[in-house]
């Protein structure tokens, strides 16, 4: 029949068995475990602002004047059987899904697993993971304590900034002045049901496209434009995965059991009159918080009204710029380097595209520097050094770094190349040594048997120093439909 027959195909479809293809489902699998402690723990919150006296067991909060978010927060932690494993869960939870998509997409940047025809499945990855970070700080702000409420009170700041309608932004969010008695209110069904959706439809999207256009794989003797090499998806496949899951599930429940995370009973209710000492954000927002603190002081007035660039462009010009440029670049590069008409179905190494890896490591640099200006009061505490000593190096690290890690690492690139040009020449030495009818000596080589995923198995004869040409020895693309 035709639909056992398409069955069988869909069953038969092969995906290759490298650790690098995993993060996707790593992402997919914590996923799983957000929504799943996520619908626990909506039988208990209360997502309200209106103010009660906690009686609870915490005695150090008995007497307070909290928020019912606040003190349902605390009634999950205290006296909810298993509440505060599921509360950890989620948030440990949280921060795999975000590191995985952070990390799966780099490893398709890397790879160049970007190209025609996956650049939808490319926008896709990157609008999830522009979700994740806005879902993130929507739950992370929920429980109204003091350390998510100073994070509020730096997205109010960033929301002033904007030029002529920032208080209206502010007043529209919040529904009145700054804090007002809406906004967790507001963000909860954001939190639990708008996002999640987006989230949903566009994983489902995603699945469906990576079906559709067959997996990418590395070079090798079989592997060619036209095929997949690896498991098939039943039974192999199906077992590894979900062997895989278990796994996910497992070490998110360790650490959710073992590991503390966000204690909102020691940071207190949230005071707009107050803030936590050495209060830090999740890291997946640690450079926004870096990009504040590095930009200096500078405020312009036209018309009456205050431009705020010291805010305006670090809180939100920068974000939109890293954005853009992520969801623009595989149809720039392949503009510059000829590949858009082309389909690719295998996947880069690293090294051979030093430009695309030096401006990735560049812009690893460049986060990274931001990440550790967001941390700037506590690492010189910590290290007594001058806080503003160390914000002026941070500063011309953000600018002088990037393009450092970019010349290192394309050197690195062409480096490798040649080493590995030489090894394929020459074979590995056997470490014998044996003296030349001359008189020199020579050590022994044998040919090479070891090769990594994607190397090439003979010596070329040029190599390619720009980044968009493909090596001599790799096939050219092949259409899809073959």
């Amino acid at each position: 029949m035709p639909v056992l027959d398409g069955g069988g195909r869909l069953l038969r479809k092969a995906f290759p068995e490298h650790w690098s293809f995993l993060l996707g489902e790593i992402a997919l699998y914590s996923l799983i475990v957000l929504i799943v402690t996520g619908v626990w723990l909506t039988l208990f919150f209360k997502p309200a602002m209106r103010e009660v006296v906690y009686h609870g067991p915490y005695v150090p909060l008995r007497g307070t004047l909290v928020s019912e978010a606040f003190d349902s927060t605390l009634h999950i932690s205290f006296e909810v059987r298993g509440g505060l494993l599921m509360r950890q869960m989620h948030h440990w939870a949280a921060l795999v899904f975000v590191s995985a998509i952070g990390l799966h997409l780099l490893r398709i940047f890397f790879t160049g697993a970007f190209r025609r025809p996956r650049e939808i499945n490319w926008i896709i990855g990157v609008t999830l993971f522009l979700i994740a970070l806005a879902e993130g700080f929507a739950g992370y702000s929920l429980p109204d304590d003091l350390l998510s409420g100073t994070g509020l009170r730096i997205a109010q700041g960033i929301m002033l900034s904007l030029p002529v309608v920032g208080t209206y932004v502010s007043m529209f969010v919040f529904g009145s002045q700054y804090p007002g008695e809406d906004i967790v209110s507001r963000l909860y069904p954001v939190h639990v049901l708008l996002l999640p959706g987006a989230l949903l439809a566009l994983v489902t999207v995603h699945l469906i496209l990576v079906f559709h256009l067959k997996h990418t794989q590395w070079r090798g003797p079989r592997a060619t434009n036209r095929n997949v090499i690896g498991k098939p998806l039943f039974p192999q496949f199906a077992a590894s995965s979900i062997g895989l899951s278990l796994m996910v599930f497992g070490v998110i429940a360790m650490l959710g059991s073992v590991a503390q995370i966000n204690p909102v009973w020691t940071y207190g209710p949230y005071r707009p009159d107050q803030a936590s000492t050495g209060s830090q954000p999740d890291w997946y927002v640690g450079f926004l918080e870096g990009s504040l603190r590095l930009m200096p002081r500078w405020e312009t007035t036209v018309a009456g009204h205050t431009i705020m660039w010291n805010v305006l462009l670090p809180g939100v010009v920068l974000p939109l710029l890293l954005f853009a440029v992520l969801y623009a670049y595989p149809f720039a590069e392949q503009r510059l380097t000829g590949e858009r008409h082309r389909e690719q179905h295998l996947c880069d190494r690293p090294r051979e595209r030093p430009v695309r890896t030096g401006l990735g490591v560049a812009g690893i640099t460049f986060y990274g520097v931001l990440l550790l200006a967001g941390g700037n009061d506590i690492v010189a505490d910590t290290f007594q050094i001058s806080l503003n000593s160390l914000t002026w190096t941070l500063r011309i690290a953000l600018v002088a770094a990037p393009v450092a890690a970019f010349l290192l690492t394309r050197r690195l690139c062409h480096a490798l190349l040649e080493a590995e040009q030489k090894r394929l020449a020459e074979g590995e030495e056997t470490g014998e040594v044996r003296q030349t009818v001359e008189g020199g000596y020579q050590s022994g080589h044998e040919p090479v048997t070891d090769f990594r995923p994607g190397a090439p198995r003979k010596p070329l004869s040029s190599l390619e120093p720009r980044t968009g040409t493909p090596s001599r020895e790799h096939p050219g693309p092949a259409p899809r439909g073959r």
